[in-house]
């Protein structure tokens, strides 16, 4: 597996890890550098070295993991060859990544909502390589006639990431009580049935 942010050395990685942690404990309001500072084993000043402030570690913190999870996901798709089996390894990875980093769970489904407007521009653009691979999937399904030819991605994206967003976050609330990952093939189906050609 890459190491997060592998050109800026093992203090940076450090402190992203010590920022989903104490984030998902604390919430972001609550999660102080210097808490941040304390759990990542270095001192408080040695954070500015690499992150401007604390809205600077969230995003920095959303941008790295974002880009090794979409790696991964794409990597799992292209293992794929039918549009059925890549959207199955998309919604499997999805819960299967989030099932395995809990710290990270609560941070995206739950305190990333919590940020300013601003805040919220800069996660939804980095999210945009994420969405573009659902994209991907519909446009592949609508081609090979699987998907309706009518069928409008845009409104087929949001419907699918809706649904795997609004699990999780059921699943965060719940205290993951239960195992998220099993959800995956009855949630594939559900959504296969609503983009499938009639």
């Amino acid at each position: 597996m890459a190491k997060l942010g592998k050109n800026k050395g093992p203090k940076y990685n450090q402190i992203i890890d010590a920022a989903a942690e104490v984030i998902a404990e604390h919430g972001f309001h609550q999660a102080q550098v210097s808490k941040i500072a304390k759990r990542a084993k270095v001192a408080d000043g040695t954070i500015y070295l690499y992150f401007k402030n604390k809205e600077d570690i969230l995003i920095s913190l959303f941008r790295e993991k974002m880009s090794l999870y979409v790696a991964k996901v794409e990597e799992a798709i292209n293992a794929q060859q039918g549009v059925e089996d890549k959207l199955f390894a998309l919604v499997d990875m999805h819960f299967r990544n989030l099932s395995e980093n809990q710290h990270w769970a609560i941070v995206t489904q739950l305190e990333l909502r919590q940020s300013d407007k601003q805040l919220r521009a800069k996660i939804s653009e980095i999210l945009k390589s994420f969405l573009k691979l659902l994209d991907n999937i519909i446009e592949e399904g609508k081609k090979e006639g699987i998907f309706a030819p009518d069928l409008d991605t845009r409104l087929a994206r949001q419907m699918i990431f809706g649904t795997l967003d609004e699990t999780v976050t059921t699943w965060v609330m719940k205290d993951q009580k239960y195992d998220l990952v099993a959800l995956a093939r009855p949630i594939h189906q559900l959504l296969l049935h609503g983009l499938k050609k009639n």
